[in-house]
């Protein structure tokens, strides 16, 4: 589940907006879709202030395979995951996001109050720097026609509440994603 997403310019204009402070090796990228494993603007803390910084999405497994989401309703339990829920939460921005059908069909899911959309992630550090996973729930009904998952999306409200607020965790990880805007693309996943 959110195995691709895509930024343009206007992620890029948000995080300046919303952060007090970007990291100097932040890399200006052009508009793309972005994959598991690339490196991504994110918006994460720094002492008490929002800070905008690259990491690379995925942790690796001891197996070397990827982890790129998690499971909101048990974040909190598994090992992989429960630290960085408690201690290093980050936003993923990005201007819409994709999932395919049963039918192996792309399909284009953006806010449609919203420019951007602020998916919830959690990081840790690794030793070639910090990696992040986007956490996942269960589809409300603008997704389910598509996929039983979909990231745990945040109103920009309620960013600095997830990054900052520790109390807040429990509740947000419950919080139901807002309404999405579903279009369908032509673009076919490869059955070979």
């Amino acid at each position: 589940m959110c195995g691709r997403y895509y930024i343009d310019e206007t992620v890029a204009s948000d995080i300046e907006r919303l952060v007090m402070e970007l990291d100097r090796q932040m890399k200006h990228r052009q508009a793309g879709d972005i994959y598991p494993t690339q490196t991504a603007p994110v918006i994460c803390s720094k002492g008490k202030v929002l800070y905008g910084a690259d990491m690379k999405w995925g942790f690796e497994t001891k197996d070397h395979k990827q982890l790129i989401n998690a499971r909101a309703e048990t974040a909190l339990e598994k090992p992989s995951f429960s630290d960085s829920v408690m201690h290093r939460r980050c936003i993923i921005p990005a201007t819409k996001f994709y999932e395919w059908n049963r039918e192996k069909q792309k399909v284009t899911f953006s806010h449609p109050a919203s420019p951007s959309i602020y998916m919830a992630g959690i990081y840790r550090m690794d030793g070639d720097g910090p990696h992040f996973v986007i956490l996942t729930t269960a589809a409300n009904i603008s997704m389910s026609p598509v996929h039983d998952r979909m990231p745990l999306i945040l109103e920009e409200q309620n960013i600095k509440r997830w990054i900052f607020e520790d109390d807040k965790v429990k509740e947000i990880l419950a919080k139901p994603s807002p309404m999405l805007e579903r279009q369908q693309d032509y673009e076919q996943l490869s059955l070979f």
